[in-house]
Order: C-alpha cells, then structure tokens, then sequence
C-alpha cells in the first residue's frame, strides 16, 4: 500500500515538473514572436526543432537588422571630453609652432647680427681707445690708476688676435682650394661637409672657454696666488683657436660654393636633403624644456652662420664673374632653395618635438624673454660680462673666426684703389656702425618688453655670484646623484633651502610647480625641502652650447 502511494506522488511530481516546462517552452515562443521574428543569437529555442522552420526568415532578418545598426548606430565624443580637447589643443600647438619659433628665430637673428657687427664697428673703436689711454696714462703721471680696465684689457686682445689672424690668414690660397676641393667626387664632398658640421661644433664648443680662460687669466686680480699657465701661453691658444676655426669655415664655405657651381646640381641637393636627417635624429628623443631651449639657441646659430656662408659664396661668385648682376639671378634660386630648406627643416623638427613631449608653443615665448634678459642685464652696472660674449656662451655663436673669414673673402674679393675707392670704404663703414646703433638701440628696446612681460626686472637687481657660492654649489651638482636624504615636510610660506646651480646663480627663475613634482617622483623623494638635491636647471642656467649642439643631459 505505501510503495503505491509513494508511487503516485512520484508521477505527481512528475507530470507537473513536465507542465512547468511545457509552459515555460510558451512562454519563450510567444517572446520569439513579439521580437519581430528577429532570432536569438543562439538560433535555437527548442531542442524539439519548434522554431527551426522560421530558421531561414530568421537569419535574414539578424543580418539586415545587423546592416541596419552599423548604419544607424551612435556615439558621443562628450563621453570622453578630457581627451579630446586635448588631441585638439595638440592640432592648435603645431600650427602656432611656425609662427613662434619664426618670432624666436628673428629675434635671435638680430642678436647674434648686433654681436658680429661690433667686431666690425665698435670692437676697433674700443680697441684705440684703449691704446690711447695705454698711452697716456703713463705720460700724465697717474701711476697709481690702473692702465687698462678689464673690459679694455679683453678688447685690446680680441683686437691682437684678428690683427695676428688676418696676417696668418693671407697665406691661405682660397683658389688652391677651391679647385682641391672641386676635384672630389660627390660622395666625398657629401661626408666632408658632415664632418665639417661636427668640427664646427666642436670648435664652437672648446673655443669660447679658450676665450673665456684668456681673459680671466688677462684681468685675473694680481693679489691672488697664481693658478694659471700665464697669460702668453693662453693667448698663443686663442690666436691658433681662431685661426682653425677660421680655416674650417673657409673649407665648409668652398664646398658649398662647388655645390652651387655644379653642373647637375646633384651635390647641393644632397646637401639639402642631409638637413631632413636632423629630423630623424631629433624627433624620436625625449626633450624637456631646457632641451628645447638649448636646440632652438643651436639652430639660431647655425641659421645666422648659414647665411654669411651664403654671401660669401655669393661674393666669390659675383667677383669671378666681374660683379655682372644679371649672375646674381642665376644663384638666387639655389639661396632660396638653401634658406627654405632649413626654414622648413626647423619648423617641422620642432614642431613634432613639442606634439612628442607635450610642450606648450607659449615656451618660445620664455626663451625670448632669457635671451632678452641676457641684453638688459649686460647694460647693467654689475655686469660681468660683454653682451658678444654673452651670446656666445648662450648660443655657441663665436663671431671672431667667421668675422675673420669674412674679412678675408672681402679684402680679396673687392680692390680698392683711388680716393674715390677709400671714400666708399669710409661711407660703408659709417653705415655699419649706423647700422649697428640702430640694431641695438630697436633690440634694448624689445628685451626691455620682453623682460617686463615676463615679470622678470627684479633679477637684474640681484647681485652676481660670488667664487664660495660658485664653489658649494658646483659641490652640489657634483653630489646630487649620491644623496640619502629622509623626505622632510615644509611649513607653509616657507621656501626650500635648495642650493642654485653654480652657472648664471642670479639669473635663475623658478620653476613650475608641476615639474618640481614630477622631478620629486621621479627620484622616489616627496616634499620641498630637500637640502641636498640639486635644482632642474632653468632656461636662464642654460649657458653652454654642448657638443651634439641640442641635447643636455
């Protein structure tokens, strides 16, 4: 009798536990049915074959419908608004990038034409006044005084080395290698030329300390314990400096000018082309902003310097054709071909420089207000240095050998003979310095501008840095990869005691709050007040023109 009842209730369980499947196999087909035939993506709801006849309706109508979405379907960029306003401010940069690095490069055109035309103008000036004062001061009794200032000291060398220069420089045959020159196969004027790029580097590189050595060693206080080789010895390195320097343009001029004197031009447009592979040796590299700065400052220089190649091989060009004007048409495209070529080359090099490191176009405008500063604080009282030499340290733009060069090709290129002759002489040189006065006066003004717009006029009140500073923090720099320091908390309105860098201390400007952060992370250091870490340098510290000419690292 139980094993009966235990039996029903098993069917009972049964058939109802079938019921519930039955309805809810319904139930799916009804909801198949109100999609609009559209099929599920399995294709299958009954294992029983129930909904495999609308199979082939199905399918058709998954895959219009599926047309009809990819079509029809949307989306909203707002989503992720953060990004693309910055792809977009990334667009806006690099089409500000030519125009403000066109501003950079004018304004660092007209510096470094101020600074080569004092050697031309004021440079002899200053030089005769100093002999004259040399003179006189013995004569008149006033021997306490001393002979010579320091500054005139420094022009009374500069002036001996062009003099020593230009008598070693008349030995060199310009014709004899020209024609050495022009006996070189394509491929071997191609490498030449790149070598001379780097040795003018190089050069540019080593001879403005030979300078700087000179003249601290010429006006160095006597009363101090002599720690230098003596003057002579410094000035014989200085004149053989300039006289190689000298030379090495003079060959990488002469090759540009069998460059422009090919038949197929072939050897000019490779030339021109080896511009484009600074390109791919700048781009794909890691900058910062003093980065940057220190190329811009490189490509200013080598812009300038381009350009006086380009007129001397015009001179030498328009004398062997006896100053016909109609050649100077036949090479003003070859010019125009070599300026648009650097233009486009620097515009484009930076241009994906500032996209790949995400630097704003607003930093040329810094580093016009660090070059202008440059101008306004050599008219300063405390000034430790003459603006040439000051653009030279910037730039690595050391006008004395391409002067020298210049004067040279000139004197050889132009006869002077006659009154007539000399007075011209005369009139052009009244030009010059008519020319020079009003370059400097325009660009004093301009810095001026510059400098107030970047709030930067109460560093020209800051004293220089005295030799115990210079000293402590060359120590810093030197030790700033050895330090163990704990992180230290700083009170609020209380500044860091960071030790300044031992270059330029009192042009410094501070840097940004978010690149002292990043710089802090990155060295596994948190807060400000650090004693023994050494400072990113800023713009104003940059004043070395390196050996690769862009990179500091």
């Amino acid at each position: 009798m139980a094993d009966s009842l235990s039996t029903g209730l098993v069917e009972e369980k049964e058939n109802e536990k079938e019921d519930k499947e039955r309805a809810t196999k319904a139930v799916n087909v009804d909801l198949n049915k109100k999609k609009d035939g559209v099929a599920d993506t399995r294709g299958f709801h009954d294992k029983n074959g129930g909904a495999r006849g609308h199979k082939g309706n199905l399918s058709d109508l998954s895959l219009v419908r599926f047309i009809t979405t990819e079509l029809t379907r949307g989306y909203f960029l707002e989503h992720n608004e953060a990004k693309y306003t910055e792809r977009r401010e990334r667009v806006y940069t690099c089409l500000r990038i030519p125009k403000e690095l066109e501003k950079l490069m004018t304004f660092g055109f007209f510096l470094c034409l101020d600074t080569f035309l004092y050697v031309f103008t004021l440079l002899p000036l200053r030089v005769i006044l100093a002999l004259l004062r040399l003179l006189t001061v013995p004569c008149c009794g006033l021997g306490g005084s001393r002979l010579l200032q320091p500054a005139q000291v420094c022009d009374v060398l500069k002036g001996f080395i062009m003099v020593l220069c230009y008598s070693m420089m008349s030995y060199v045959d310009y014709s004899m290698m020209y024609h050495l020159i022009r006996g070189q196969s394509v491929i071997k004027l191609y490498i030449i030329y790149n070598m001379l790029e780097v040795a003018d580097r190089l050069f540019s590189s080593f001879g403005q300390d030979i300078l700087d050595a000179l003249y601290w060693t010429a006006t160095e206080p006597k009363e101090k314990k002599r720690a230098h080789i003596g003057v002579i010895p410094h000035f014989l390195m200085a004149v053989l400096y300039v006289f190689l320097h000298a030379i090495l343009i003079m060959v990488q001029a002469t090759t540009l000018n069998v460059a422009f004197n090919s038949h197929n031009k072939s050897l000019l447009t490779i030339m021109m082309s080896n511009n484009f592979v600074e390109i791919k040796g700048s781009v794909f590299k890691k900058f910062e902003k003093n980065n940057l700065f220190q190329m811009s400052n490189s490509d200013i220089k080598e812009r300038f310097t381009n350009y006086i190649l380009l007129l001397i091989v015009c001179l030498r060009n328009m004398e062997q054709f006896s100053w016909n004007p109609d050649h100077f048409w036949v090479l003003f495209p070859d010019v125009v071909m070599v300026i648009t070529s650097e233009v486009a080359v620097d515009v484009v090099k930076h241009a994906f420089i500032t996209k790949f490191n995400d630097i704003s176009a607003d930093v040329y405008g810094e580093y016009r207000a660090s070059l202008a500063f440059d101008l306004v604080s050599s008219r300063q009282k405390n000034a430790y240095t003459d603006y040439s030499d000051s653009v030279s340290r910037r730039m690595g733009f050391i006008p004395l050998p391409l002067a020298l060069l210049l004067i040279r090709v000139v004197t050889s290129s132009v006869k002077i003979q006659g009154s007539l002759s000399f007075m011209c002489v005369l009139l052009f040189y009244l030009g010059m310095i008519t020319l020079k006065v009003l370059n400097s006066i325009v660009l004093l003004g301009t810095s001026c501008m510059f400098v107030k717009e970047a709030k930067m006029e109460e560093k020209l009140f800051d004293p220089p840095p005295s030799v115990a500073s210079s000293r402590a923090n060359s120590r810093a720099n030197r030790s700033k990869n050895t330090y163990t320091a704990a992180p230290q908390e700083k009170p609020e309105g209380t500044s860091s005691a960071i030790p300044k860098s031992d270059s330029d201390t009192f042009l410094t400007t501070p840097d940004e709050d978010d690149e002292d952060k990043i710089l802090n992370n990155d060295m596994g250091l948190e807060g400000d007040g650090l004693k023994h870490r050494a400072p990113k340098k800023d713009l104003l510290e940059i004043d070395r023109f390196t050996i690769c000419g862009n990179r500091i690292d």
